[in-house]
Order: C-alpha cells, then sequence, then structure tokens
C-alpha cells in the first residue's frame, strides 16, 4: 500500500511541476537513494531511481521492490494537485520516517533470500555461512556467497596437500583423460600434430572422429580395427599418475576413478576394478552389434591382426565393448556418478589429462557439492565458466565449471604434464611415488 502511495504521489508532483515552480525536494527518498542519471544501467527490468555505483547491491535490489505502477488516474484537477500537495507531503513524511526502520530491515532480509535463491539454487544447508558484501555495481561477481569455506587455505598444489593429509578430506574422486597415458607411448587425441585425430589420415576417414561413431562402425569397421591394434592392451605400463591413484587407494582416500580411456592401465597399476569406472568401455569384453557376447581372446585376435570379426550366430561386425559416439554409456557409469560425488561421499575431486569436450564426461565435474575443492592437473585451462555467464555464476560454482579467478573459492590450477603434476603433489604430501 505504502508503495502505491508513493507511485502516486510522485505522479502528484509530476503534474504539478506545471504549476509550480520545482518539485524537487518533495520527495521523501529512502536511506541511501540518490538521484539516476541517464547514464545508469539497468539492472532490473523496471527499477525505480536508485544509487550510483558505490551503493550496495542490497540497496539497489530493496529499491526495485517498491517500482512504479502504470495507469495510475486522478479524478482531482490540476489545482487541487497544487494546493494539497505540501500538506499531503508532510503527511507522508511523518508516517514514513516512523516505518522506515523496520521496512529497511524487513526489505534486506527479503533480499538476502533472494540472493541466496539464485546464487545457490534455492538450497538450504545447515550452518552454511552468507556473505553478502556492498561492493560497487560493476563488481557484482565478487559478492556471490563465500564457497569452498575454509577446506584449501591456499590454491596451489601445496594447500591441496594440505587438505589431502587432513581427517576432512577422506573421499577423493578422481577423472582421468587421455592425457595420464601420453607418457606410457599412447597419444592423446586431440594435441595438434601428434594426437590420434591428427594421424588418421591413413585410415580414409571422411573426419577423424568417425573411426569412433558407431555409424560408421557399421559400414566400415576396418580403420577401427587398424586402430585399435595399436591401443590394445598389453602393449602399455602404467604411468605415474596410474600408480599415484593407485596410492590414493593404498592411503584409503580414493572414493572412485572414473576413466575416459580405453587402455585399462588403472587396473593394471593396481587400483581395484571395483574402484574403477570405464565411462568409454575398454577391451575386458566384447559382443557384436546385436549384442551377442563374444571370446575376448578370438576379439583380440582379430585387433592384432587389423582384420574385422563377424558374429558367428548373427553374422553381425563385433567390436570391443568400447563406447562410440551414438552409443549408451555403461550403465554403472551413470548409477556411481549419482552416488560419488554426492556431499558426503566426495571430498575432494581430481581433475587430470582430459579436453573436457566428451558428454556426458565432461559433464561430471560438475556434480560435486558447491563446497567441494577441484584440481585441475593438465596441459591447458579446460571447463572454465563460460565468460558470458561467469559473471552472475563466478564464486558459485554449484553446477557450474572451473574458476580459475580471483574469486573462485575452490577451483586449483596446475598447468603441465598429469607426471609433473602428481610427482610435485606427492613432495608435498610427503608420499613416495614409484
Amino acid at each position: 500500500v505504502r508503495g502505491e502511495k508513493e507511485a502516486t504521489f510522485k505522479q502528484m508532483v509530476a503534474v504539478s511541476a506545471v504549476f509550480e515552480e520545482s518539485a524537487e525536494g518533495e520527495h521523501p527518498r529512502r536511506k541511501g537513494e540518490t538521484g539516476r542519471t541517464d547514464n545508469d544501467e539497468d539492472f532490473f527490468a523496471s527499477p525505480p531511481p536508485s544509487s550510483s555505483s558505490s551503493s550496495s547491491l542490497n540497496t539497489l535490489c530493496s529499491s526495485s521492490s517498491g517500482k512504479r505502477k502504470d495507469g495510475i488516474s486522478s479524478s482531482s484537477g490540476k489545482s487541487s494537485l497544487s494546493a494539497s500537495l505540501k500538506s499531503e507531503t508532510e503527511e507522508e513524511e511523518e508516517e514514513e520516517e516512523e516505518e522506515e526502520k523496520d521496512d529497511d530491515d524487513r526489505e534486506e532480509n527479503d533480499v538476502s533470500s533472494l540472493l541466496e535463491r539464485l546464487a545457490l539454487g534455492d538450497e538450504k544447508r545447515d550452518g552454511e555461512e552468507k556473505n553478502y558484501t556492498n561492493a560497487s555495481f560493476s563488481s557484482l561477481a565478487s559478492r556471490q556467497p563465500v564457497v569452498g569455506g575454509n577446506a584449501l587455505k591456499t590454491k596451489d598444489l601445496r594447500g591441496v596437500a594440505e587438505y589431502v593429509n587432513s581427517d576432512a578430506c577422506k573421499n577423493i574422486v578422481v577423472m582421468c583423460g587421455a592425457g595420464v597415458s601420453v607418457s606410457a607411448g599412447i597419444p592423446d587425441f586431440r594435441t595438434p600434430g601428434t594426437g590420434l585425430y591428427d594421424n588418421l589420415a591413413a585410415y580414409d576417414l571422411p573426419y577423424p572422429q568417425a573411426v569412433f561413431e558407431i555409424g560408421f562402425f557399421k559400414s566400415n569397421p576396418e580403420p577401427f580395427y587398424l586402430l585399435a591394434s595399436h591401443l590394445q592392451p598389453g602393449k602399455f605400463e602404467p604411468t605415474k599418475t596410474h600408480k599415484f591413484i593407485k596410492l590414493l587407494e593404498t592411503k584409503k582416500k580414493l572414493r572412485r576413478c572414473f576413466t575416459q580411456n580405453i587402455d585399462s592401465l588403472e587396473t593394471k597399476a593396481g587400483v581395484s576394478e571395483e574402484k574403477v569406472v570405464a565411462a568409454h568401455g575398454n577391451f575386458d569384453t566384447a559382443r557384436c552389434l546385436r549384442g551377442h557376447a563374444q571370446d575376448v581372446k578370438k576379439v583380440m585376435e582379430h585387433v592384432a591382426r587389423g582384420a574385422p570379426m563377424r558374429c558367428e550366430q548373427c553374422e553381425e561386425y563385433v567390436k570391443p565393448d568400447i563406447v562410440f559416439f551414438g552409443e549408451n554409456l555403461p550403465v554403472r557409469f551413470g548409477k556411481l556418478a549419482k552416488v560419488d560425488f554426492n556431499r558426503e561421499n566426495c571430498d575432494l575431486l581430481i581433475v587430470m589429462g582430459t579436453s573436457l569436450q566428451v558428454q556426458p564426461f565432461a559433464g561430471l565435474i560438475e556434480y560435486p557439492d558447491i563446497d567441494c575443492p577441484r584440481i585441475l592437473i593438465n596441459r591447458e585451462k579446460v571447463g572454465e565458466v563460460p565468460s558470458r555467464r561467469g559473471f552472475f555464476e563466478r564464486g558459485t560454482s554449484k553446477g557450474r565449471g572451473f574458476d580459475f579467478s580471483e574469486e573462485g573459492k575452490r577451483d586449483v590450477l596446475f598447468l603441465g604434464d598429469c607426471d609433473e603434476g602428481v610427482r610435485q603433489l606427492c613432495e608435498h604430501l610427503e608420499w613416495e611415488l614409484e
């Protein structure tokens, strides 16, 4: 009601300007409100006069709660408006002064609640501190809720090591890509010049990714068999990174290792099969395109020769249980992803050697809770919050990409080879790595 009265009064002031020299000073403003220039940017759809760039976000939002309503008419003439203007102004000033303090407190609580829902997805947590600052309009990102708590004292390998050695870090989830196997002699996919996709010209493919597309395999399986002959297990040994994952299990810190790789080097390094989720499958099992299980030894003999194998039951082509583009991921991947990244099951996420370009695997970095620290060990930055969204999402990171900016509270970046990254991390941990 007070908002409607104020809106009506503003119209009265505007109309009375025809009869009075100036209406400046007649409008009682709320605390912290000043004039607005034509150059100020609109943040809400229809904001009322708001503060300058140095005003707080709470003031800005509370001002918008009383936005003007159009279409209010006046039945009295212009002369009566002019005559009654001053007396009505004095009455409203007295009323508003009495209500001002309680009203502002109530609005600030409403605004805090609104911001919490916007930034945290309306997720309530016992004991979670909501910290909103009164920084300038241009630094809205810095006024997001503080996340990550005090889990990481510093955003570097030393800080991660201190956290891993603490009692607070009991469950670590690892995500691996092709980069963790490069030092074993297996090329990754996308590195210019040395990646697999840059060296498939000999296979007469319409485009490099076709070698892993199920539609192309059905019509021409030979390129895959030729490529698989160079990738089959038994030719390669685990790297330091694979041994680091095993060390996490030995220290009873490893919750799960989600890997994109089909080389099975995690289990060859000694990691329990139960701890490994091969998101894109591997050579351990095989079946035909109609689902008939196959003798893996026979399949691998064909793979070694680069000769496509057909099913004896239905004559369909046979392939190892590697997930191609266009195929569903293993059921186990989906089941464990829903559990392993929960707040109680994931205290730290370690992402290593991946471009994070293949979904749905890449989306796993968004699964951990808002307070869960994450570290990326990679040759390049990947998986960051897109700049077009970062203004609002930086610092929150729930259901978001990495945020390595100063505003980010929980994401750590190590740029370099995976083996070097885990070597330095083990030094800080004071763990012996083979």
